[in-house]
């Protein structure tokens, strides 16, 4: 049975379309008023919005590129006045396939941007809130297990950030905070396989067919969902969406 959050306040990074959008629908339809932030397109955010509000919950479009400080801040600020509190963080953005970004723009959103934009969550977060950060088996188990090297940048940019916010583990529990990790397998229709499908055709049929079938973007959206509302789990906790051989 799915866990109810009636009240809750969520925030969701990257939530103008794909797995944060349809997080942002199912923390609505399980009671939580919704902060949707997004980068740039504005009105994908507002019609996620629209989406929420059909389920009778309240929704905060809010503009940030997560790799501007100042911005998260103002975001934040947002954040607070509309709702007055953050009960929930969903550490969703990511990146590092653009061809307009400098080369260290990986580190600089998947690492750096997490640990500012949960520093800058932290004032508003009382005890018995969530933070869940989501990655990719890639990421999760870099150095462990070969990876795409398409993928690469983002797979060692990704482990470094989910392992700077391990390292936040003791002042978060200290707050009386939970952080969980949910990490996928390739999630099919998202726009990083796409993407990755251009330098190397037939990844997508190839995973499929050693995987045996790969998650969607619900029942990945779903595990993160989950993973917030699951209070009685252990914080630091990984939830493996997909297969991970």
């Amino acid at each position: 049975m799915q866990k109810r959050i009636d009240g809750k306040i969520a925030l969701v990074t990257g939530a103008s379309r794909g797995i944060g959008a349809e997080v942002a629908r199912l923390l609505a339809g399980r009671g939580a008023d919704v902060a949707i932030n997004f980068r740039s397109k504005s009105s994908r955010a507002s019609a996620i919005a629209d989406e929420v509000r059909a389920r009778e919950r309240r929704a905060l479009p809010v503009q940030a590129d997560l790799t501007d400080a100042s911005g998260v801040q103002q975001m934040m600020q947002a954040v607070g006045k509309e709702f007055g509190r953050l009960d929930i963080l969903i550490l969703n953005a990511s990146g590092g396939l653009e061809k307009d970004k400098p080369a260290s723009y990986a580190m600089d959103l998947n690492l750096t941007a997490q640990v500012q934009t949960l520093s800058a969550a932290l004032p508003l977060m009382p005890a018995g809130g969530s933070i869940v950060f989501v990655t990719s088996h890639w990421a999760h188990f870099y150095g462990q297990k070969p990876v795409y090297p398409a993928y690469e940048n983002i797979a060692a940019s990704k482990k470094a950030g989910e392992k700077a916010l391990q390292e936040r583990l003791p002042d978060l529990s200290a707050r009386g905070l939970r952080l969980a990790i949910v990490s996928g397998d390739i999630i099919d229709g998202t726009i990083t396989p796409k993407l990755l499908e251009r330098s190397q055709p037939g990844l997508m049929a190839a995973r499929r067919d050693a995987a045996g079938e790969l998650p969607t973007v619900q029942e990945f959206a779903i595990a993160i969902v989950d993973a917030a509302a699951d209070s009685a789990e252990p914080t630091g906790r990984v939830y493996f969406v997909g297969s991970t051989d």
